[in-house]
């Protein structure tokens, strides 16, 4: 216990306060022991998601068309080498058909095709009514 004098008077009388400073202390301990021991409290929300069907999706109506575009300009269809004129009474035939039985064009570019055959193709596809059109084989592009 820790005394003090009060302010000046003729008395003389010693005033005594209790010393806090153990108490507080202690407090802090036993709070920080509250904290380190309560449970990590999770912020996720459980919930029971319906599951994908087992079942495999359905083939595509039509097999798809292998577009491929050489390095030197050569355009083929499935493998056959074709004009552009050709290629052209192709996506009419192709775009005439109803679009779930239109194919799927998939369109191989060769790495050193330049880029206006490519863009032709794709600028062809796209004025005669193609839909279903896109790029296959990209990794080559990533190297």
């Amino acid at each position: 216990m820790a005394g003090s004098v009060g302010p000046a008077s003729g008395e003389g009388e010693v005033m005594v306060e209790m010393n806090t400073t153990p108490l507080i202390d202690v407090m802090l301990v036993l709070l920080t022991l509250l904290i380190i021991t309560l449970p990590i409290q999770t912020h996720a929300v459980k919930l029971d998601m319906p599951q994908p069907p087992k079942t495999e999706p359905p083939p595509p109506l039509t097999p798809p068309v292998d577009l491929g575009v050489d390095f030197d300009g050569t355009i083929t269809w499935n493998g056959t080498p074709i004009d552009r004129g050709t290629m052209d009474s192709y996506f009419v035939s192709q775009a005439a058909q109803e679009l779930p039985l239109q194919p799927e064009i998939h369109l191989n570019p060769d790495r050193l095709a330049k880029y206006d055959k490519v863009a032709m193709v794709l600028a062809d596809a796209q004025r005669l009514g193609i839909t279903k059109i896109g790029f296959s084989n990209t990794a080559q592009f990533s190297q």
